[in-house]
């Protein structure tokens, strides 16, 4: 899940000129474009996709009705979080690289990382431990407190099993400076930098499956898990914005890509056509039985293609303001309001669809999608709201405040 805001970052214009003949010390960062609107829109379509699979499988819908499978493959709202959070994470590595402007610090970075995602966590988590706490150890909630669960053989918490790709994401949060390092450090002029980083990004893409595949077939009880598994839906979003940092400061030509990018309603259409196919057998189970190494190989780098198809035309435009049409309406006042909420709603949902089931009459796994599933969206929606205002905002401006008086 990525808990980062797209518009916390100030619009800049885009570069003119290539900056390759004075090297680029001499580029003006600024000259970046830096905020990214549209991805606030995004970010809500991830989380309401992750609500409607978990209420699919709490109803059976998922096994049960026609289209089922669809819904069950909505947790590929996974991968656009994982996509979003490589862009705009690995963004500020790029432009320094590209422009020879500071790196940034990576204490401070890593103080705004866990003063975003902790509070919320930490509610959630406490929450679940007095009001459905059934015996579980308080060991099981302690690391899920940490997010360090996915490392245990047994860490299944009901109302906190979204979890685990929080723990991934803040793994990726620790690893990301020494990957940009690495990065950064790959070649000496710029164009050589943004062609190697762009390989060794797409390598990453390749070997994610690799891992999942072994690692089920290894049937290992929580590699498949772990951020290797998923380094590559991340590498997509860093390779995006290699490539959209370096196009803004021309240092690469315009291409096929960009022609593409101008169109998201088809490439919005290949990725629900990909969503459709892994919906079939091919990529395995709609329900609880054990992963098939191939079937679990072909999702994983099936999630990747169709996060990196929702995520290029809302990024792909040089200057704010410049997004195609529909990229511009995920960037409007209800995709930011919804894009602010969007940690909160996934971070509460399972929670409040557990204390809602009962009251709503319904039994597990007995139908009743759409009874399930408007109360918990109407019950969450608020909370992540009152949540984001009353407590995320607050915490992350005292976060910065406190920081920058060190």
């Amino acid at each position: 899940m990525t808990a980062i805001d797209p518009r916390q970052e100030s619009t800049v214009a885009p570069a003119a000129t290539r900056p390759a003949a004075a090297g680029p010390a001499a580029v003006d960062v600024s000259r970046l474009r830096r905020r990214f609107a549209p991805l606030d829109g995004l970010r809500a379509v991830g989380a309401l996709m992750v609500v409607v699979t978990h209420v699919s499988a709490h109803t059976a819908t998922s096994v049960t009705e026609p289209f089922g499978g669809l819904l069950a493959r909505f947790d590929a709202g996974v991968a656009l979080f994982f996509v979003i959070s490589g862009f705009l994470l690995y963004r500020p590595y790029v432009a320094a690289r590209l422009t020879g402007a500071p790196a940034p610090d990576v204490r401070g970075y890593l103080w705004r990382r866990a003063l975003r995602i902790l509070p919320v966590l930490w509610i959630a988590v406490a929450g679940v431990w007095l009001l459905f706490d059934h015996g579980t150890p308080a060991s099981q909630y302690l690391r899920h407190a940490l997010l360090v669960h996915i490392y245990w053989p047994s860490n299944w918490v009901l109302g906190l099993t979204q979890m685990w790709s929080l723990a991934v994401e803040a793994a990726f949060y620790v690893a990301l400076p020494l990957l940009a390092w690495l990065l950064v450090r790959s070649a000496r002029d710029p164009l050589t930098f943004i062609r190697r980083s762009l390989a060794a990004l797409g390598l990453l893409v390749l070997l994610s499956p690799v891992w999942v595949y072994v690692a089920t077939t290894l049937e290992h009880p929580t590699a498949p898990q772990w951020l290797p598994a998923y380094l590559g839906w991340f590498a997509i979003g860093m390779a995006l914005v290699t490539w959209q940092q370096a196009r803004g400061l021309c240092l690469l030509r315009a291409s096929r890509i960009d022609d593409l990018a101008r169109h998201p309603g088809t490439l919005w259409l290949i990725a629900l056509a990909i969503l459709v196919i892994v919906a079939t057998p091919i990529a395995g189970s709609r329900g609880l039985a054990p992963a098939v190494a191939g079937e679990a190989a072909f999702k994983n780098l099936a999630y990747a293609v169709f996060a990196a198809l929702l995520v290029l035309p809302c990024i792909a435009a040089l200057r704010d303001g410049d997004d195609a049409r529909g990229a511009r309406a995920l960037g409007g006042r209800v995709g930011r309001w919804l894009g602010d909420m969007s940690y909160g709603i996934f971070a509460y949902h399972l929670l409040i669809l557990e204390l809602i089931g009962p009251v709503a009459g319904h039994e597990n796994f007995t139908g009743g999608f759409w009874r399930l599933l408007v109360p918990t969206l109407l019950v969450t929606v608020p909370v992540a709201a009152i949540s984001y205002r009353f407590l995320e905002r607050p915490i992350m401006d005292w976060g910065r405040r406190a920081y920058s008086r060190r």
